[in-house]
């Protein structure tokens, strides 16, 4: 779970709907919000793009008047500048709180990591050139996300010397994570026959099998060296990390979603033995999957 402890040191409560503790850095500024009653359509916008994350609760997000949609712990998304946020908090309470993050970003910062990304990222297939207009993305539920927001709130909320060097590198890294995931949103939205989403497309629909580096090699028809290296370029983790976070992101769906036992999730998403799902899950989540379902029951 997120350690807020150093937060709550310096943060005064003023406000019971939208509580907004501040903490800047050179070129960043975190916001942490905080709602401890239930409320509906509370406005808030931004000047600069921002990254919005939840922390605890739940909210029901609508941006520029799109589509609503439920946004829980764990998940991210990338807001334009002036974009428009109405917000509802259907579960909001004093002893459980809705706690979310926002992230705003100079621009000049988010154009520099962009031109490194374009340099240097190399993705199968594609040979597009981002821009500071393509910072909106969709809905982001990725681990390696989650784990550079809890650093984010490490750094911002203690009173290190090196605050803003540590912030630097944080933040290049999770724009650069960002923009891969959004790339890889859109090689698999336009796949046509590219051979890494085709074989993102293989593993999702045998997760519940045994699945290797060389079966999948072989599918794509490169040698195993190649494929390795294409699928790290192309997805930014092994096949191998690649296919424990969809077992698990499934597992998730699974517990809160259905009546399954978790011996009979194990089974379903790949992991056959139910000790080493729990230590899996577990090392992924913080927590066991029982845990898990405690706490989020069927809201997740």
């Amino acid at each position: 779970m997120l350690n807020l402890a150093s937060h709550y040191h310096y943060r005064k409560l003023e406000d019971h709907v939208e509580n907004r503790t501040v903490y800047s850095a050179r070129q960043a500024e975190l916001n942490i919000f905080e709602t401890h009653k239930m409320a509906d359509k509370v406005a808030l916008t931004f000047n600069v793009p921002i990254i919005a994350s939840m922390l605890t609760g739940k909210k029901v997000m609508q941006i520029d008047n799109g589509q609503k949609f439920d946004f829980y712990p764990g998940e991210s998304v990338v807001l334009k500048s002036n974009s428009q946020m109405l917000i509802d908090f259907p579960e909001a309470t004093e002893s459980n709180p809705t706690q979310c993050l926002a992230l705003a970003i100079d621009t000049d910062k988010i154009t520099d990591v962009i031109s490194t990304f374009n340099e240097k990222t190399y993705l199968d297939g594609t040979s597009r050139e981002w821009t500071l207009n393509d910072m909106t993305a969709a809905l982001v539920k990725e681990q390696t996300i989650h784990d550079l927001v809890e650093r984010l709130v490490a750094v911002f909320t203690e009173d290190h010397v090196s605050k803003d060097i540590f912030a630097d590198f944080i933040i290049r890294e999770l724009l650069i994570r960002l923009l891969q995931s959004e790339s890889r949103r859109i090689l698999m939205s336009e796949a046509n026959g590219n051979r890494m989403a085709l074989i993102i497309q293989y593993i999702n629909d045998k997760l519940s099998d045994p699945l290797t580096v060389d079966d999948l090699a072989m599918k794509a028809e490169m040698s195993k060296s190649h494929f390795f290296r294409c699928f790290r370029n192309t997805f930014g983790k092994s096949p191998v990390e690649y296919i424990n976070d969809a077992r698990i992101n499934k597992s998730k769906d699974l517990i809160t979603k259905t009546s399954l036992s978790m011996e009979e999730i194990s089974r379903v998403t790949g992991f056959n033995n139910l000790s080493y799902f729990i230590r899996q899950f577990k090392k992924h989540e913080s927590f066991t999957p029982y845990q898990f379902k405690k706490q989020f029951g069927a809201k997740y």
